[in-house]
């Protein structure tokens, strides 16, 4: 017998470097998850396009500016968690504006793709791993 899950549905960003690194965030103490590395994003609200839900969060979560046309879809992810269904389109951005710094109190890294894989993550985030190693 199937049960019905709600669906959510989140919005993910790999943000790239000149060097070709790729930033992480680490998710805060209190939230679920905590202390697991994911690239930065979130919910997208109703009557919100993808695109500027990620351009949102990215600004409250990091204190950057992305414009939508720097916004590039790679990859999304659909996962089963216990409690609902997760789908995540990620995309690649390579240009913004300011510098970005963890605005929530959260820890922030630059990491070669290479090396993604040594930082935990959610189980949705995993994936996408691969993705971004065959990317850059």
């Amino acid at each position: 017998m199937t049960t019905t899950k709600s669906m959510l549905l989140v919005v993910a960003c790999a943000l790239i470097d000149g060097d070709g690194r790729v930033l992480i965030s680490q998710r805060p103490e209190g939230k679920a998850l905590a202390g697991l590395w994911e690239f930065p994003g979130g919910k997208v609200d109703s009557g919100e396009s993808p695109e500027d839900a990620l351009i949102r969060e990215l600004s409250e979560e990091l204190g950057i500016t992305v414009k939508a046309p720097c916004l590039a879809p790679l990859t999304f992810a659909s996962f089963n968690y216990e409690t609902f269904h997760l789908l995540m389109p990620l995309y690649v951005c390579r240009r913004w504006e300011g510098f970005a710094s963890g605005c929530e109190g959260q820890a922030i890294k630059w990491v070669r793709p290479r090396d993604l894989r040594d930082y935990p993550m959610p189980p949705a985030d995993e994936p996408l791993v691969a993705h971004l190693i065959d990317l850059l």
